[in-house]
């Protein structure tokens, strides 16, 4: 399976792909999987983001193979196919995640590494069940956020946007000690709604923090809490500013930059062992000029660039076929 060629067939021709790979089957098998989670009935505010896989893939036409800041060409070291979209039952939280979960486990279960583009972040907490139903063992999570989505329940209901890792603290699905929520920031309802998470174990790292010791000091923490652990990464385009992002249901100011979040991503991932990915709450109804889909585009780029360099160093012998 060949990438279209964008010198030979311009790049507003064909089907949408994440950045023109191929179609593939389930049961073809590639390094990356890109899977789209189409849903977004588990939104407290903005609904919308049901659109956000079709906008990441649109915004993703316009990337190329090379990172000249890793100095890697991604399809040079990658196999990467788009797999299309999970099944997803609109209005039906509890029922959706079921599905996702169920179409998401054969992907754990193979040498590849899905990367979901979603969708709202309840999404992630069937991705975790996946992962962890086809590898029996829980994960080191690397969190991007404006919001930590550790509230027990939304308006008497389990499941929410802003609940998934509370459920996957109490599932056993994340390793907490092992665990950071990175840019943590805005208003919360009351002092004591991270007290939990907190407890448990899980690294918080709210916004003023991350400002004031810079990118660098968090990266090395970053790097030590989850190294030597499978990691899950997960990227809520609301850990940019809203300047930068403001196609999202839950919009947060005094944010960070795109380029804060790639050259933090670029820092860590190119030294950990991700296993699973995924970008949720992208708006495209509030996304002026498109720039909210092309940062998310980009920061997942900017996650193959880090994994392609891993390969091209053979620092992830063993894990392809």
């Amino acid at each position: 399976m060949k990438a279209v060629n964008s010198l030979e067939i311009p790049r507003f021709s064909g089907i949408r792909t994440f950045m023109r790979m191929p179609q593939a089957a389930e049961d073809d098998l590639t390094d990356i999987s890109i899977v789209g989670v189409p849903f977004d009935s588990a939104t407290s505010f903005r609904a919308g983001t049901r659109f956000g896989p079709a906008a990441l893939r649109e915004a993703s036409l316009i990337l190329k193979p090379y990172c000249p800041v890793l100095d890697v060409d991604i399809l040079e070291n990658l196999t990467i196919a788009d797999y299309g979209d999970s099944p997803t039952i609109p209005g039906y939280t509890a029922e959706s995640l079921d599905a996702i979960q169920k179409h998401l486990v054969p992907f754990y279960r193979k040498k590849t590494v899905p990367i979901v583009l979603g969708g709202d972040h309840c999404i992630t907490l069937a991705e975790l069940r996946a992962m962890y139903e086809a590898k029996k063992e829980p994960t080191a999570l690397l969190h991007f956020d404006a919001h930590s989505d550790t509230i027990p329940e939304y308006f008497g209901k389990p499941y929410n946007h802003g609940s998934p890792f509370y459920h996957a603290i109490n599932e056993g699905l994340i390793i907490p000690e092992k665990s950071i929520q990175i840019g943590i920031r805005g208003h919360l309802y009351d002092r004591h709604v991270l007290d939990y998470p907190k407890e448990k174990g899980m690294r918080i790292v709210l916004g003023d923090e991350l400002h004031h010791r810079g990118c660098d000091e968090i990266i090395a923490e970053a790097l030590s809490r989850v190294q030597g652990s499978p990691v899950f990464l997960t990227f809520d385009i609301d850990f940019l500013d809203a300047a930068f992002a403001p196609g999202t249901g839950t919009p947060e100011v005094e944010g960070f930059s795109t380029r804060q979040a790639l050259y933090m991503l670029r820092k860590i991932c190119t030294k950990i062992n991700v296993i699973g990915m995924d970008l949720v709450e992208v708006l495209p109804d509030r996304d002026t000029s498109g720039i909210t889909a092309l940062a998310g585009a980009t920061v997942i780029h900017a996650f193959l660039a880090s994994f392609a360099w891993k390969k091209s160093n053979k620092l992830c012998q063993g894990y392809f076929r």
